[in-house]
């Protein structure tokens, strides 16, 4: 069994719920505080024990490439001015991890990414993190699926308990076999209604894919635009042939696809830094709320 090394992080959508931000800065910039959403993925992948990240981006999405490339002016600046701490986190980011770029030119949706980094990928299971969710938890989501991988050698996919006004949001999996948090996935419904399914084991966008998952991509069938390529399908395509199992992540979760989900974030991280946690808890009670 080889060991997860390799990590896809598909950044190339417009996210227009977040215009007018997103027309210039990648909503992967986004920062939490100080630091972008694309950061902490990288950070959760080498948590999991990745090397390599490949991200996959489009148009106007330089300032991914940017932030992990060297800045010798400011480097030079920060130098000069005595501000060595800034400086050893700017170039920290050179040095995080191999990080290389796949550029997918036209949104053909989350398969049609993945499928880009084929001749990347080779022969090697990969994590896949997307940049939708934040798990804050001792042991990161990444981590806890790849304990799950090198138990079943299969397809692991990240999970969470969702509401039953929630269930109508996620793609949900439905299973009769369980193992502590693992199940074996016998079945993918596509935002179903509460009452189409006694299951709330909500999809969340975090998984580890063995790298056959390649040719069910190529096989199939286009989605509702006659040109997507949905890798939800594929795992369809999949699960007839092979086990592909469920995780239950351990987690306090935040959804950054959301503006809510994404100012709870930035609340939540807040509160837990030392430098401004005391300070902001005061303001927060100032609030005529």
């Amino acid at each position: 069994m080889k060991q997860i090394r390799k990590c896809v992080i598909p950044a190339a959508g417009m996210w227009t719920r977040f215009l007018p931000a997103t027309k210039a800065l990648p909503k992967e910039m986004f920062p939490i505080i100080d630091k972008p959403v694309m950061q902490m993925l990288v950070e959760e992948a080498i948590s999991a024990g990745c090397t390599d990240i490949i991200i996959v981006t489009g148009r106007s999405k330089r300032a991914i490439e940017d932030h992990f490339d060297s800045n010798i002016e400011l480097e030079e600046r920060l130098d000069k001015s005595g501000k060595f701490k800034y400086l050893e986190t700017v170039k920290g980011l050179n040095n995080m991890a191999n990080i290389v770029y796949v550029r997918q030119p036209y949104p053909r949706w989350d398969g049609e990414a993945i499928l880009r980094t084929k001749n990347l990928i080779w022969d090697e299971p990969f994590l896949v993190l997307f940049w939708d969710d934040l798990v804050d938890y001792e042991q990161s989501a990444a981590s806890q699926l790849v304990d799950v991988f090198n138990r079943k050698n299969s397809p692991v996919i990240a999970t969470v308990d969702v509401s039953d006004n929630e269930v109508s949001n996620y793609w949900v999996i439905e299973s009769t076999i369980y193992e502590e948090n693992t199940f074996k996935v016998d079945r993918f419904l596509e935002k179903p209604a509460p009452s189409e399914t006694t299951s709330r084991h909500g999809v969340i966008w975090k998984y580890i894919l063995t790298p056959d998952i390649f040719d069910y991509l190529e096989k199939a069938s286009p989605g509702k635009s006659d040109w997507e390529i949905r890798l939800a399908d594929a795992f369809e395509l999949m699960r007839s042939q092979k086990d592909i199992y469920g995780v239950d992540i351990k987690w306090v979760r935040y959804d950054t696809w959301s503006k809510l989900g994404f100012l709870k974030a930035v609340v939540a991280y807040a509160l837990k830094r030392d430098d401004l946690k005391n300070e902001f808890k005061d303001f927060l009670k100032s609030l005529d709320i």
